[in-house]
C-alpha cells in the first residue's frame, strides 16, 4: 500500500508496460505497515466523532452550515456531510455512512461505528505480522457469513406489513434516538400511510417504494407539529399573489399547462411610437387583454375550444 502526500504526480508506462510514477520533488511518499496504521486512526476518528450520538441517550451536534445557519442534530450521516476531510481513509468512512443512508435509510450512526471498531481490533493483528489480505480481511469474510446465517435462521422474525401494529413497532426503532422520537406515534403513523401512497407493483408483483422521488416533506412555518399529515396528491406552496385569489376551492378543475400565460414578445427588437398620454396605458391593456382570452379559452367548453382551435 502507498500513498502519496502530494497529488502532483503522473504515471508514464515504459515499452515493456512497467509503470514510471514522475513526482514533485518535495513530494513524500511512504507505504508498508506505517500508511496501515495512519489509515486504521483517520478512521477511528471518524468513527469517534459520532459515538456519542449513537444510542437513547445520544447528545446531539452543534454545526455550522456553509450560510452560516446552526443547525442541532444526532443524525450520523447528515454530522458526517458537514465535514471536510482530506485523508482517503477518512473519506472512504464518509462514503459507507453515504451508501447506508441511501441504502437502508437508517443506521448511519451504527454502519460507521462499526467500521471503526472492526479497524481497531485489526490493529493488533497487524502488529503481530498478519497478512492484511489473506488472513484478516478473509477472517472477516468468514464472519460475515456466519452473521448472515444468523440474521437469517435465528434472529430475524417475519413481519406482515399489513400489520399497522408490527410495522409501526419497526418504524419506532428507527426514530426512538432521534428528536422526533417525542411525537412518536404521530411520526410513525405519517411515515407509515406516506409509504403506502406512493408504493407501486409492476406486473411481475414486484413492489417498489421509491421515495425520494415520489414523496416529500414540505415545511410550513406557523402551527403545531401535530397539526402535520399527508396529503395523498399534489401540494404546491405558493403565496398568495393577489387580494382577490380564492383560499379554498371545493372540486376544483386542474390543467397542467407547459407553456407560460403571457403575451408573446417578439423575437427581435421592437418599437413602438406613442403620440398620446394614453397609449401606454392601452399598450398594457392590450397585453392584459391577450392574457385574459387565453383564461377564457381555457375554461371554455371543449366544443368552444375546438372552435377556436379551428379559427386560428
Amino acid at each position: 500500500m502507498h500513498r502519496h502526500k502530494c497529488p502532483l504526480f503522473s504515471l508514464k508506462m515504459l515499452g515493456g508496460g512497467q509503470p514510471i510514477i514522475v513526482l514533485n520533488q518535495n513530494t513524500k511518499r511512504e507505504s508498508g505497515r506505517k500508511v496501515q496504521l495512519q489509515n486504521i486512526n483517520a478512521g477511528k476518528m471518524i468513527a469517534d466523532v459520532i459515538r456519542t450520538c449513537l444510542g437513547p441517550r445520544s447528545m446531539l451536534k452543534m454545526l455550522m452550515d456553509p450560510m452560516g445557519g446552526v443547525v442541532m442534530t444526532n443524525d450520523g450521516n447528515a454530522i458526517l456531510r458537514e465535514i471536510t476531510v482530506q485523508h482517503p481513509a477518512a473519506k472512504h468512512m464518509i462514503e459507507i455512512a453515504r451508501t447506508q443512508d441511501e441504502e437502508v435509510g437508517d443506521g448511519t450512526s451504527s454502519v460507521v461505528i462499526l467500521a471503526g471498531e472492526m479497524l481497531a481490533v485489526a490493529e493488533q493483528y497487524l502488529e503481530q505480522n498478519m497478512h492484511p489480505l489473506i488472513i484478516i480481511i478473509q477472517a472477516y469474510r468468514q464472519a460475515l457469513d456466519h452473521a448472515l446465517e444468523a440474521l437469517k435462521d435465528t434472529l430475524s422474525v417475519p413481519i406482515d406489513i399489513n400489520d399497522d401494529t408490527q410495522m409501526t413497532e419497526v418504524i419506532k426503532s428507527c426514530i426512538g434516538t432521534k428528536f422526533l422520537g417525542q411525537y412518536g406515534d404521530l411520526a410513525c403513523g405519517m411515515a407509515l400511510r406516506a409509504v403506502r401512497t406512493v408504493a407501486t407493483t409492476d406486473e411481475s408483483g414486484r413492489r417498489e417504494i421509491d421515495v425520494k422521488k415520489w414523496a416529500r416533506i414540505e415545511k410550513i412555518p406557523g402551527g403545531a407539529i401535530e397539526e402535520s399529515c399527508v396529503l395523498d396528491g399534489i401540494m404546491i406552496n405558493k403565496d398568495v399573489t393577489h387580494a382577490k385569489m380564492s383560499r379554498k376551492v371545493e372540486n376544483p378543475r386542474i390543467i397542467l399547462l407547459d407553456c407560460p400565460l403571457e403575451y408573446k414578445k417578439g423575437e427581435s427588437q421592437t418599437s413602438v411610437e406613442m403620440t398620446a398620454e394614453t397609449d401606454f396605458t392601452r399598450l398594457l391593456q392590450i397585453e392584459e387583454e391577450h392574457v385574459k382570452e387565453l383564461c377564457a379559452d381555457i375554461l371554455a367548453p371543449a366544443t368552444r375550444r375546438g372552435h377556436h382551435r379551428e379559427k386560428a
